[in-house]
């Protein structure tokens, strides 16, 4: 799946868990018993990033993605206990992975992450293949 389509199904689905949240009442961080939730900042600027693509994988099955919002806050609530790996992704940024996040009955983990732009890359020299 290209880029665009899953920006589109990100924005669609967090467009939907917000319609749901604002029915149900609004999601506190820390509130709700099994959830994930935090900021996330550029590493060395500490600015707030926004739209960071956030996905939750339970036992190799994707549970759940959001976006960060434009103060870089984000939420995942309503997750089953489980072992997960978060993946923070954004354009021009580094992908940043949490392995082995643990969520257990009743209560709720904070990820803070900082996400590091990507550097530029050349590639290997064009001397790289000659021998000297």
């Amino acid at each position: 799946m290209n880029r665009t389509k899953t920006f589109m199904m990100a924005a669609l689905l967090f467009a939907a868990s917000v319609a749901n949240a604002n029915a149900k009442g609004a999601c506190t961080p820390g509130v709700e018993p099994e959830d994930i939730y935090g900021s996330i900042v550029h590493a060395g600027k500490d600015k707030p990033l926004k739209d960071v693509m956030i996905t939750a994988f339970l036992q190799s099955k994707k549970e759940k993605f959001v976006l960060s919002g434009t103060n870089g806050e984000y939420g995942i609530d309503n997750l089953p206990p489980g072992t997960y790996k978060i993946v923070f992704e954004k354009d021009g940024f580094r992908k940043v992975v949490k392995e082995k996040v643990i969520i257990k009955p009743n209560s709720g983990i904070e990820l803070n992450i900082e996400m590091e732009s990507k550097g530029f890359d050349f590639g290997p020299s064009p001397f790289h293949f000659i021998e000297l």
